[in-house]
């Protein structure tokens, strides 16, 4: 699989535009409509027997209909990508994106839904409303803090698995990359301290993440400086956070918290000065995964970290999210899962890792994108957490 970790050259504007014309989706259709008999099977008359089969039982959809195994990818256009607040319709080409991933790496439909309100309640409202059309929500490019009530009060009210990728896509990735770079250097987490820049969705989760599985410490540090007990003007997702992280008290910001750090995992806009990236532990590892400009670029982290890894494909060791949610969908809803769990994210962390196992090197720390192991070691790793965790 070497050959699929290798950087990739930038396509020019041309192909970019061509690839998006007229969307990237299109409605396949799994049965037969050559001729009046198929059609009076797929449509009327025969369709009004199964409909009456699932007006009497309705567990029977999940058989009969697509909706249990259809991700609906939700956006308000809040937060896409490195963009910002661009609105829904501006955001329909990377939900339509997603679509395609689940599709390509999850075998599992998707429809992109944008929907044009930013009111959680109006949000949770429309998809309890929508509920019978699928089976499982990714929410994606939420802004913060917003995201994080969005996705806590939608995993109430509905019955299926419900989880931002932004969040825990990026968590679980990371994670999974931080277990194959200790590997590759001989270290153990439990004995790291691990410096988180940015407090948004995805610095929230990997936080949380990286403590669940152990690490030896984990700092936060937002636009205001390292988050810590106490700290004046902390909103609720915060004090949570300095609840459980900077165990040794650390105040000031970035340059105090990554002084003598093990690890960096940027995912901020914030830009990283050279030096204090130089003024970390022997043999650090360096995630600056802001896209596009990485928190430090990759060559001159390069000159001081042992490890090195972006949210580029143009660099190695990219940290991708399409590593995780593909897996994890598809393995709640083999489970029938009701909900993703901390251990089904923490399995499928540790089944990413263990793909790159075979072939791990300082710049091969994660498998390719492209690896087709990797759907479905993720799917069944994360369906026998499910049943552990019982909500299968």
């Amino acid at each position: 699989m070497t050959a699929l970790n290798e950087p990739t050259t930038q396509p020019t504007d041309e192909e970019i535009f061509t690839a998006h014309e007229g969307g990237k989706l299109d409605l396949g259709v799994t049965t037969s409509l050559d001729g009046p008999r198929a059609l009076s099977i797929a449509y009327t008359p025969g369709v009004a027997k199964v409909s009456r089969a699932i007006a009497e039982d309705a567990a029977l959809a999940a058989r009969y209909t697509w909706a249990h195994r259809l991700v609906a990818v939700v956006s308000d256009g809040t937060a896409v990508l490195g963009l910002g607040d661009i609105g829904p319709r501006a955001s329909l080409p990377v939900m339509e994106g997603k679509a395609a991933l689940f599709k390509t790496f999850g075998g599992l439909d998707a429809i992109p839904l944008v929907l044009d309100t930013t009111d959680v309640d109006e949000i949770v409202e429309t998809l309890v409303r929508l509920r019978p059309s699928f089976g499982a929500v990714n929410l994606e490019d939420v802004a913060a803090p917003r995201c994080f009530e969005l996705e806590a009060r939608l995993v109430e009210a509905l019955d299926v698995p419900v989880m931002h990728d932004d969040q825990h896509g990026t968590a679980v990735v990371v994670l999974a990359a931080l277990r194959g770079a200790n590997a590759v250097l001989g270290k153990s987490a439990a004995d790291q301290r691990v410096v988180v820049s940015g407090a948004g969705a995805a610095g929230v989760a990997c936080a949380k993440i990286l403590v669940a599985a152990g690490v030896g410490e984990v700092t936060v540090v937002d636009s205001r400086g390292i988050v810590h007990a106490g700290r004046a003007g902390l909103n609720p997702v915060k004090e949570e956070l300095a609840l459980v992280t900077n165990a040794s008290g650390l105040r000031g910001g970035i340059a105090e918290a990554l002084r003598g750090a093990d690890v960096f995992v940027g995912v901020s806009s914030a830009q990283v000065p050279e030096e204090l990236i130089a003024g970390m532990a022997p043999d650090s590892v360096v995630f600056a995964l802001s896209n596009p400009d990485p928190e430090v670029h990759p060559e001159v982290a390069g000159r001081h970290a042992a490890i090195v890894a972006t949210g580029r494909s143009d660099f190695p060791n990219q940290i991708n999210n399409v590593l995780a949610f593909p897996g994890i969908f598809r393995g709640a809803l083999d489970a029938g899962a009701r909900r993703i769990t901390e251990g089904m994210k923490l399995a499928a962390a540790d089944a990413i890792a263990a793909v790159a196992a075979d072939d791990l090197a300082a710049d091969r720390i994660v498998p390719s994108a492209l690896d087709p192991r990797v759907g479905p070691e993720v799917a069944a790793a994360v369906a026998l957490a499910a049943r552990q965790d019982g909500v299968a």
